[in-house]
């Protein structure tokens, strides 16, 4: 398992969303990206899209995964881990 693999799983996963203006998500493994609009976020639960306007990183502390959001939040959405392997040990694994 690699160090990233490992320290996903041991950070606890959390959301706070106040008033749809600020969001505070633990358990951040990674940043992917980030603009005005959206905001890519790893954790140990998946990747989460946050959707908004004006948003913001206000706080970014990876050491400890968490993340903090200022802005309008429109939306939380996860996507599902992706599985290795190909097409047909997908299917049949």
């Amino acid at each position: 398992m690699a160090q990233g693999e490992e320290r996903s799983m041991q950070l606890p996963h959390r959301l706070s969303l106040e008033e749809r203006k600020k969001l505070t998500v633990a358990g951040v493994t990674e940043v992917v990206s980030f603009d005005e609009t959206a905001v890519v976020l790893k954790t140990g639960r998946g990747t989460l899209l946050v959707r908004g306007e004006g948003l913001h990183l206000k706080t970014l502390s990876l050491d400890g995964g968490q993340v903090a959001v200022d802005g309008t939040v429109t939306a939380l959405i996860y996507e599902e881990p992706r599985r290795e392997g190909g097409f047909f040990s997908r299917l049949f694994g």
